[in-house]
């Protein structure tokens, strides 16, 4: 098992589509990867949450591994999302992506059937043993309804090697100090709140996994490129100078309020998939106005 190094900024991709959002946009998909890699990202997760993968097919979901990795052309890892309520279904996934040429694979913890910590354990290591790959978990109880808690996370890493890391999305620097705590260099932990980022690099955190640098990579590839120079007083400004930005992307579910920034820069349609709806006329306003004083502040 190859394992890079998971740290910096990842960017959780959106996935481009069609005018009436019946196909990928494959040429606005290979734009944005590059986009990326040229903003000094580390990693890229296509098929997250910010990826409507919920709203993908099987065969739409191996594609867009399939073409992320051709456009990264192994210049930074590629780890996909392939969680669901399912464990059938997640390791079916995880096997497709990692056959898609995927580096590893990010598995959320099942949403609507509320498994018991047992079960959340239980998930996360019949996965492991199907699919010998690097696994980043993602905890995001706002989305999941559950939580993956501390000592479910510890027996996990104490009986599968190849759970490498944690996507953090607790809304809780109290939950990544007790992980760092009591696992140590064993995970890796990394901020699944754009807003959080400099919070929970301090407490431990190696960098984030981001829906804000699909809009502005380089700007967000700065705070956590200044953090592991350990230069404060710059990442500290520099992520301050993002919190507007970091809001507005969550103004309105995501990823509509990402795709209008990037349809406002000509980057891809804004087109999004039911029951999700493009971001409204105010929104759009809102995030263009907020994008447009960032970039004056920083041609400053």
């Amino acid at each position: 098992m190859t394992t890079h190094r998971i740290d910096g900024t990842w960017t959780a991709i959106v996935t481009p589509f069609s005018a009436d959002g019946g196909d990928v946009d494959l040429a606005a998909l290979d734009r944005l990867v590059e986009d990326q890699i040229q903003g000094g990202v580390s990693g890229l997760v296509p098929c997250g949450t910010t990826g409507e993968t919920p709203t993908l097919d099987d065969d739409e979901q191996v594609l867009v591994i399939k073409r992320v990795v051709a456009a990264a052309k192994g210049r930074v890892p590629v780890y996909a999302g392939t969680g669901s309520f399912s464990t059938k279904k997640t390791i079916a996934a995880s096997k497709a992506a990692i056959e898609a040429g995927a580096d590893g694979v990010m598995v959320v913890m099942p949403y609507y059937s509320k498994p018991s910590q047992d079960g959340l354990r239980e998930h996360v290591l019949a996965v492991a043993r199907a699919v010998p790959s690097p696994i980043i978990l993602y905890n995001v109880p706002g989305r999941s309804v559950v939580d993956l808690g501390a000592d479910a996370t510890v027996r996990i890493c104490e009986a599968a090697s190849n759970v490498v890391a944690i996507k953090d999305a607790t809304a809780n620097v109290l939950r990544c100090q007790e992980l760092k705590r009591r696992l140590g260099a064993r995970l890796t932990v990394m901020c699944g709140d754009d807003a959080l980022t400099l919070p929970m690099m301090a407490s431990g955190a190696s960098g984030v996994i981001s829906v804000t640098a699909n809009v502005l990579p380089r700007a967000v590839s700065d705070v956590t490129g200044f953090i592991r120079e350990n230069a404060w007083d710059r990442a500290r400004a520099a992520h301050l100078s993002l919190l507007e930005i970091h809001a507005l992307m969550f103004v309105e579910p995501n990823p509509a309020p990402a795709k209008a920034a990037l349809a406002a820069m000509g980057k891809m349609r804004d087109s999004v998939r039911l029951p999700l709806v493009p971001a409204s006329e105010g929104a759009r306003r809102q995030i263009a106005e907020a994008i447009a004083r960032f970039e004056a502040q920083a041609a400053r």
